[in-house]
């Protein structure tokens, strides 16, 4: 049994606990008439409440198709709990409507299933749930933001390892006779690479100066550095065009359907109310980063580090 399966049963366990702990409290079908065997009553809606939440996570897994996961982000986590407060809730009342009319109509006549009775259990039930879904949503928010933040802090000192000294033009000591000299170090970068558009246009420079792309409609924003200066260049072409161009290039990644990024002039990666961008060096440009690619930015980050 993993980590993830672990704290899964832990979760609902305390949830099933706090649920019958409330019960016992307030002592609603009945429960106040019977002595001890109050108690087992309790203990047997206990076991019923862990199964149906077994019950609920096989739906969500199997049928719904969302498996717990913490690497989807925080509002992956809100929306799966959600939907298994909306299947469990229903599902639990049910379980204790059928068990008050089997095992406790003798303490009370009206335990009796009925649609009263069970609109009444659902009623204690979804209270409870909502309540126990506050608790479980405030942990996990600031759970998964502690995660993200410690995350983010690692990713951002990988960083450092791909990010060049700075040249001399960023010093403040630049002349022009350090250009030709520049030109011919960067050659052994990342080397030349010429993007094309449908049309005849071409842009061409040094990889290691290639900033971003951007899709904008049918055209391609190329930003990228020339004689010390950013500069934008627009080409008619797709993202997929730009990126079998750069295939060969393992720095430049997908950040977003409508960026490609190169990792290499990422100067910090930020992380602010739930997203993530990348800031960009020289044009202090901030990038968003999509769920769906972040995965390929840290694993283009770590085997740059190596």
């Amino acid at each position: 049994m993993n980590k993830s399966h672990k704290e899964t049963i832990s979760i609902r366990f305390i949830s099933t606990a706090f649920m019958i702990l409330a019960i016992a409290i307030f002592k609603p079908f009945g429960l106040e008439v019977g002595q001890w065997q109050s108690y087992l009553h309790l203990l047997c809606l206990f076991v019923l409440g862990l199964f149906s939440c077994f019950i609920t996570e096989v739906i969500l897994r199997y049928i719904v198709r969302m498996p717990r996961s913490y690497e989807r982000g925080i509002n992956y986590i809100i929306s799966r709990n959600l939907r298994f407060q909306l299947i469990n809730t229903p599902l639990v009342a049910l379980f204790i409507c059928l068990y008050r009319h089997s095992m406790m109509s003798s303490l009370v006549k009206s335990n009796q299933f009925s649609l009263s009775n069970y609109l009444e259990t659902l009623a204690i039930i979804a209270f409870l749930s909502f309540a126990i879904g506050l608790y479980w949503r405030f942990k996990f928010r600031n759970k998964y933001l502690a995660m993200e933040l410690e995350e983010i802090r690692e990713l951002n000192e990988q960083l450092k390892s791909l990010t060049p000294d700075p040249s001399p033009r960023e010093r403040g000591e630049y002349t022009s006779s350090d250009e030709s000299s520049r030109d011919n170090s960067n050659q052994g970068v990342g080397g030349e690479v010429t993007l094309r558009g449908t049309t005849n246009e071409t842009v061409t420079l040094q990889i290691s100066h290639l900033l971003f792309i951007e899709a904008v409609g049918n055209y391609v924003k190329v930003c990228h550095l020339r004689d010390g200066q950013v500069r934008t260049d627009m080409l008619r072409a797709t993202m997929k065009q730009m990126e079998e161009t750069l295939k060969d290039y393992p720095m430049i990644v997908r950040c977003h359907r409508a960026f490609l990024v190169n990792l290499g002039q990422v100067e910090q990666i930020i992380s602010h109310s739930g997203s993530t961008q990348l800031l960009i060096k020289n044009c202090h440009e901030s990038l968003p980063v999509s769920r769906s690619n972040m995965t390929q930015v840290k694993a283009a980050i770590q085997r740059g580090e190596n």
